[in-house]
């Protein structure tokens, strides 16, 4: 029975392995009656579907199509992020004992194929080698079950994929190695070999690979928990003149609400009462706290940094500023196209094609061959399907995507997936954030110009020790600055922050301000003297900051947020390989251009929000641009989700990290240049792997059905079939390996 009203239902997806996988879910949860969207998110093997369907049949139609449907039913996202977790984990163990059971019993097998012969000839070889056969259809029923059942599924909609490969060439291999065993007589003695270490080490060996995706896939959903993470899970609301604390979940629109220093404000609002500077950098990116007075608005899971204040809830549960940057992360990652396994692409062609070859060698076998002609069929048929095994054509892009990924991290370049570092090859615009990405993120003292023959360090001791009751980022690079100068810090007393001003303070017997003109203007100081040389020091993108004692100018110091020392370099990089370089800012216009002309970027936008910044990235990719977004920040979320390629700085927050795609550790942007050299040359090496697959099957498809045997009587038995199989698995493994000695170019 459906439900009465519409509603948003999350389910755990178990056995989709491929992208192809994805279209046929959401095909067969849309037919569900009451079914309105359907939305799957490979990355986390999560689908949410909106409408009145019952869960029931929901679960049945995914069931119908071979998957399986778990409904997550945890109370909070929390909880059902941690039952994803769980159940991501039990997959991973699961994939790891198949991978350990079917290796177990190929790799001995293999072993004792390359010291002896594995013809059956005897009575006392048939019977061991019946055993054998098994133990080895054990194990390809408990650790190959899910790739018959795909296959099987596969056939029923009437599409080949990596599945119905594997279940063709360990099926094929091991009913002809049990033909040999049980009737061998019906085979030209030639032909009487098994081939059960084929069946075996095919499923252990993409066992193994299936886990490796699943191990890397498996933080995608930390973005999420991290951001969730960044909300209170309690408010203090104002009612009938009392203050209480109570569940966020609890607090209504419109109710008056409190937050006090340090902590963090629970929903969106406007502020009613009281001035206080806020720690909005998970929002805007910029370290600088803002002052908030009667009238501002403030957001949910910013940090409230000094004074308290009182605010009207304007925006609250799934309304509010970070609901909306969760929601943008996930949807991103849900409409993200999935890039299909290149493999699987050529199945759908290559299986059939085989499938139709080995018919019609049969049926010509049994027609027109010598006798005995069926067991001329037999063999061609077999040895047909046999060098058309997966085992190399499965092994050509993991391997190259494994080694690719590994060479990456030697450089400090941490990558999520194979379809990141296949991407990253064909970027054709990057987008960088300023702050913590072309910069360091940092402010640090750059200036410091003295007036009236003060003394520079009096100036920095007693800078220093009056900004040391601040917790403002300007104030402790001064005080860092300081600490580096080994200068002692003395305590200051009548401490005052002045709110959008600066502070004051005495110490001494003497009156210290620190602060902007502002602070100057209204203690009567004049600054003559020094504006033009602050208004130069604006306009490189510094903070100028007076100070001054009694009545009296003593100096300007300014701070800013250096610009990395190969930032420019790197840029450089990128725009020789003809990638767009595009800035994005919240930081403000005048600002954005000095760091803009430092670095050689043309094309930057100031004063930018986390949904402009994603918008940015899907405005750009509407035109056909393959964007790249590179950031450090929490507000960067939803743009590195959004890009096609998302790359992290790793010095930035954890929820930028777990929102993209590549992670630079080094937090150097040359390693942008690193990383695309190195997808440049994975894909190289995946392309040439994919020809040293096949060019042995496809070549040896035509032998094995017997063309050259009316002209020169070649048959291809079996055994070379087999040999055939191994070289180029051997061919595809040691090519991939050459990647190793790949290094990027810095030009």
């Amino acid at each position: 029975m459906s439900n009465n009203k519409d509603t948003v239902q999350n389910f755990i997806i178990e056995g989709a392995n491929c992208g192809s996988c994805v279209a046929k879910i959401e095909k067969a949860l849309k037919s569900v009656s009451g079914a309105q969207r359907v939305e799957m998110n490979f990355a986390d093997r999560s689908v949410q579907v909106e409408g009145n369907a019952s869960s029931a049949e929901l679960i049945e139609a995914v069931e119908n199509i071979g998957y399986k449907a778990k409904p997550m039913n945890s109370e909070s996202e929390q909880d059902a992020l941690d039952e994803k977790a769980k159940a991501d984990n039990a997959h991973y163990k699961k994939l790891m004992r198949n991978m350990v059971l079917a290796l177990g019993v190929g790799a001995p097998l293999m072993l004792y194929g390359l010291i002896f012969d594995m013809s059956v000839t005897t009575n006392a070889q048939r019977i061991g080698w019946f055993i054998v056969g098994i133990v080895t259809l054990v194990v390809m029923a408990i650790a190959g079950k899910q790739f018959y059942n795909g296959a099987w599924q596969s056939f029923k909609n009437h599409t080949a994929n990596m599945d119905t490969l594997i279940a063709l060439g360990t099926g094929t291999a091991w009913l002809y190695s049990m033909v040999v065993v049980i009737a061998p007589s019906v085979l030209p003695e030639v032909a009487r070999h098994v081939y059960f270490e084929a069946s075996a080490m095919i499923i252990g060996l993409i066992s193994l690979g299936l886990a490796f995706e699943v191990k890397a896939r498996g933080r995608t959903s930390e973005a999420i928990k991290r951001l969730i993470g960044l909300q209170p899970k309690t408010a203090r609301v104002v009612r009938d003149n009392k203050e209480q604390d109570i569940a966020i979940s609890e607090v209504l629109k419109n109710e008056t609400v409190r937050v006090r220093p340090g902590e963090k404000i629970p929903v969106d609002g406007e502020v009613i009462e009281g001035r206080s500077s806020v720690d909005e950098s998970m929002l805007t990116g910029e370290p600088m706290p803002v002052n908030k007075s009667e009238g501002d608005t403030i957001v949910a899971g910013s940090i409230n940094k000094s004074g308290t204040l009182l605010f009207k809830a304007t925006h609250i549960g799934s309304e509010t500023t970070l609901a909306s940057i969760i929601n943008m992360v996930k949807r991103a990652q849900n409409s993200k196209p999935s890039i299909g396994r290149l493999a699987d692409v050529i199945s759908g062609v290559f299986v059939p094609t085989v499938m139709i070859i080995a018919v019609l060698a049969g049926l010509a076998w049994l027609n027109f061959g010598p006798q005995p002609s069926i067991a001329y069929a037999v063999v061609a048929v077999t040895t047909v399907l046999i060098i058309a095994c997966p085992c190399a054509l499965g092994l050509a892009t993991p391997m190259s995507i494994m080694v690719g990924i590994g060479k990456a991290a030697e450089s400090g370049i941490l990558i999520r997936n194979g379809e990141a570092l296949q991407t990253t090859s064909k970027i054709t615009t990057m987008i960088l954030d300023k702050t913590g990405t072309i910069t360091e993120g940092k402010p640090t003292v750059t200036d410091i110009i003295n007036f009236n023959d003060s003394d520079k360090v009096q100036v920095l001791k007693l800078a220093a020790s009056l900004e040391s009751g601040s917790e403002h980022p300007l104030a402790q690079a001064i005080v860092s600055y300081t600490e580096n100068e080994d200068i002692t810090i003395e305590k200051v007393s009548d401490f005052n922050a002045v709110t959008g001003q600066g502070v004051t303070g005495r110490l001494n017997g003497q009156t210290l301000l620190f602060g902007n003109e502002a602070l100057m203007s209204q203690h009567n100081i004049s600054i003559a003297e020094a504006k033009e040389q602050a208004e130069q020091l604006a306009s490189a993108a510094k903070t100028p900051m007076y100070f001054a004692i009694d009545t009296q100018l003593q100096a300007i110091i300014a701070v800013a947020d250096p610009i990395k020392d190969d930032s420019a370099e790197a840029i450089k990089r990128l725009q020789k390989k003809g990638i767009h370089v595009v800035m994005l800012t919240g930081d403000n216009q005048a600002t954005a251009r000095a760091v803009a002309n430092k670095v050689g970027i043309k094309d930057f936008i100031a004063q930018v929000m986390p949904d402009d910044k994603a918008s940015e990235v899907t405005k750009r990719q509407a035109k056909g641009e393959i964007v790249g977004m590179t950031g450090d920040g929490i507000n960067d979320a939803p743009a590195l989700a959004q890009a096609d390629v998302g790359f992290a700085i790793g010095t930035g927050t954890d929820v930028a990290i777990e929102s993209a795609d590549i992670t630079l550790m080094r937090g150097s942007l040359q390693s942008l240049g690193d990383a695309i050299a190195v997808s440049s040359a994975t894909i190289v090496n995946i392309k040439q792997n994919l020809f040293g697959a096949f060019i042995y099957n496809v070549a040896g498809i035509p032998i094995a059905a017997g063309l050259l045997y009316p002209f020169f009587g070649i048959l291809l038995n079996p055994i070379v079939a087999g040999a055939a199989m191994a070289l180029s698995s051997l061919t595809v493994v040691t090519n991939a390996n050459r990647l190793r000695f790949f290094k990027p170019s810095k030009s």
